[in-house]
């Protein structure tokens, strides 16, 4: 089994849940320690590989993900793999598409989207989530969250 992230590790959140998550800016140095074991990068371009596996979600600053819906199954998959290893949400200054990011987690938690934001706002970053559009995409997130698993189909 994976170690956890170290939770006094600068930017990692513990989700309700008990999920740890690193959000990070990529225009940063990696920050000393541990290492994530699956890095989700929101970007424009897609980033180098890093030693470690990653996904890329196409994502300009200040806007949505290229493919809204590619971007969920990819946060999902971050969201399932938190429980049991270290994940990185990431983009370039690491506060409104990574806050984005790590609200959509939230919402996977059961939160609706305003708490989502309310959430990360108060334990990741006071900007998170920085345009009106990226509060829509966590709806977004949330409305399909409901039709998947409220409409009793798979």
């Amino acid at each position: 089994m994976t170690e956890m992230w170290n939770t006094d590790t600068p930017k990692v959140i513990t989700l309700p849940s008990g999920r740890t998550i690193r959000g990070r800016g990529l225009r940063y140095d990696l920050p000393e320690g541990q290492t994530p074991t699956l890095a989700v990068h929101l970007t424009d371009h897609e980033p180098p590989k890093p030693p470690w596996e990653s996904l890329w979600i196409p994502w300009r600053d200040f806007w949505l993900p290229a493919d809204p819906m590619d971007a969920m199954r990819k946060l999902r998959v971050a969201y399932d793999r938190a429980a049991d290893e270290r994940v990185e949400i990431c983009c370039g200054g690491g506060i409104g598409r990574t806050g984005t990011g790590l609200s959509a987690l939230c919402v996977f938690e059961g939160m609706d989207p305003k708490e989502a934001v309310k959430w990360v706002r108060r334990n990741y970053h006071p900007r998170a989530v920085e345009v009106p559009w990226q509060r829509r995409f966590i709806r977004q997130v949330h409305a399909a969250a409901a039709d998947t698993h409220g409409s009793g189909q798979s």
